[in-house]
């Protein structure tokens, strides 16, 4: 056995994304412990600069030590109680996940369903929660990363707040990447990877809670199902001040980069970020034209960072995969569920999403094809 020594691959699949040298770099410091006061520090330092990604002062702000499903999880286990009643929102393969969710905690999931490649509707949402005054929570996913469809979480959270609902968003590929303005659109709990538009390493899911989600956690009439995920357990490592309470031990050095990531995003700036994306999206879709290949979903509701065409008639979309990989060390995503074989979904997020980037994915496609 011997060390092992990763290819030099471009990553522009549906994650995860490049990770910039300055987090690499940031991840190799010194390790620390998880309850030094430099380290608390740094803490408190990620918590504020999330809080300024997610636009919003939720005090509930924080990464979990685990990927973005596991955040996922953390919002569905400590805000979904047996019995409860779940509007949940489903247009592709995440959507189906959030739903998986709420059945194994003992919640009853009412399904919305839309088209794979569509926005979720929001006249469906509307109709459901009218259909079922008992609901107690609308479950959405923002950027759906099976398809690229961007949905409306401004006008979903506002419905769900005319009839008292809590909302739970799964913004994994729309963080920093496309705009969400957690505050200002009302959403109750969201949840994010580190391995998307932040460009950091995968391992982190940054999530943030409303009060009144936090107000559900704490009046429970259930114990949470999971200790680790059990946010009124974690609050207490995350919490204000010096004083932590010891809940796991964090991974210090993955936190550095994220930490990194964070800074890199308040010297872009966050609306800069928003602009970077779709500018080079627009220009991925002016060479992916020119060779004939179309996109999936309308441009209305596009993901800018997350690119889902469909292949060309009768390529061998493996093939051209795998020449992509070997040939260029260029990675591409293939379609999941329905979509499988006839979608590529290519992938323009964080530290991936640069002209030349595009510019070498574009020639080896044509190559290749």
């Amino acid at each position: 056995m011997k060390s092992f020594s990763p290819p030099n691959r471009l990553l522009m699949g549906p994650g995860p994304s490049d990770v910039h040298p300055r987090i690499l770099s940031a991840m190799a410091r010194q390790t620390i412990g998880h309850l030094d006061p430099a380290f608390i520090e740094m803490m408190d330092e990620t918590k504020q600069m999330l809080q300024y990604a997610f636009m919003t002062e939720n005090e509930l702000t924080m990464p979990i030590s685990a990927p973005g499903s596991a955040g996922m999880e953390a919002c569905f286990v400590n805000l979904v109680e047996p019995g409860d009643k779940v509007i949940v929102c489903i247009n592709g393969v995440f959507g189906s996940r959030m739903k998986e969710n709420v059945t194994r905690i003992g919640g009853h999931a009412i399904i919305v369903n839309d088209e794979w490649g569509k926005p979720v509707d929001p006249q469906k949402v509307e109709q459901s929660l009218i259909d079922n005054p008992d609901a107690k929570i609308v479950a959405f996913v923002h950027a759906e990363t099976s398809t690229g469809a961007l949905s409306d979480a401004k006008l979903i959270c506002e419905l769900a707040n005319n009839h008292g609902c809590i909302t739970i968003v799964d913004a994994v590929t729309s963080l920093v990447g496309s705009e969400l303005r957690v505050d200002d659109w009302g959403i109750d709990a969201i949840y994010s990877g580190s391995q998307k538009c932040l460009s950091a390493m995968p391992g982190l899911s940054p999530v943030s809670f409303s009060e009144k989600a936090i107000h559900k956690i704490t009046h429970r009439s259930t114990p949470v199902t999971s200790w680790f995920l059990d946010l009124n357990l974690v609050m207490g490592y995350w919490g204000k001040g010096a004083k932590r309470a010891y809940h796991h031990t964090a991974p210090v050095n993955t936190l550095y980069g994220l930490h990194e990531s964070l800074v890199m995003l308040t010297e872009e700036g966050l609306e800069n970020s928003w602009a970077r994306h779709q500018s080079n999206h627009l220009l991925l879709r002016e060479g992916l034209s020119k060779l004939g290949i179309h996109y999936l979903v309308d441009e209305s509701s596009r993901l800018p960072q997350l690119n889902s065409v469909f292949i060309p008639e009768g390529t061998n979309e493996a093939e051209v995969r795998s020449t992509l990989l070997n040939d260029y060390n260029i990675e591409i995503g293939a379609g999941l569920g329905d979509l499988a074989g006839k979608i590529w979904r290519i992938g323009l997020m964080g530290h991936t999403s640069r002209q030349e980037n595009i510019d070498l994915c574009l020639s080896a496609l044509k190559e290749a094809l």
